[in-house]
């Protein structure tokens, strides 16, 4: 899958940190598929967390989510790494019926875009509640735990730290 966004800003590269998850289906299958389409449309992968198994968040459902965090360098913008996600989240088969949090075979959130603030119709960056889920900062943590909300000004091991999340979530042991 091509992208089909031009990037605006040809020799900037920017930083991104995703969240890339899902329940339905073959779920590390969706993860792998996700991070080569990822490597493929959005930009150089540089760091990838461990998987994380995670009970859903905000809704319930039967299946456990898998979670990892990936650290990508890419010369899109913030605005054409979201539709590259949307892009790469329809190619792995995700749904949405408009009715709030649902089973899905992936799902794939911008953290943070280098240190930027960004509040508009279609994106909110830093992402509005990684401070309240261990399935995004336990990962994060691993591959980045001094990087700093540039909100709260607290790093990523002190969010985890602070984190009230008490939902079940276990790191995957490597096979």
């Amino acid at each position: 899958m091509e992208s089909k966004f031009a990037t605006t800003a040809p020799n900037k590269e920017n930083i991104v940190f995703l969240g890339i998850g899902g329940n339905l289906g073959d779920r590390l299958a969706n993860l792998r598929s996700a991070i080569n389409l990822i490597g493929d449309c959005i930009g150089k992968i540089e760091k990838v967390s461990s998987v994380y198994l995670s009970e859903p968040w905000g809704f319930k459902h039967a299946k456990y989510f898998t979670n990892i965090v990936a650290k990508v360098r890419t010369a899109l913008s913030a605005d054409e790494t979201l539709a590259s996600a949307l892009q790469i989240e329809a190619e792995l088969k995700r749904t949405r019926s408009g009715n709030g949090y649902e089973g899905r075979t992936m799902d794939i959130d911008i953290l943070f875009f280098n240190d930027e603030i960004i509040h508009t119709e279609k994106l909110i960056v830093p992402h509005p509640l990684i401070c309240q889920r261990l399935f995004v900062l336990l990962p994060m943590q691993e591959i980045e735990p001094d990087f700093v909300h540039p909100q709260t000004g607290k790093t990523i091991q002190e969010l985890a730290g602070l984190c009230t999340d008490s939902g079940k979530i276990r790191k995957l042991p490597l096979k």
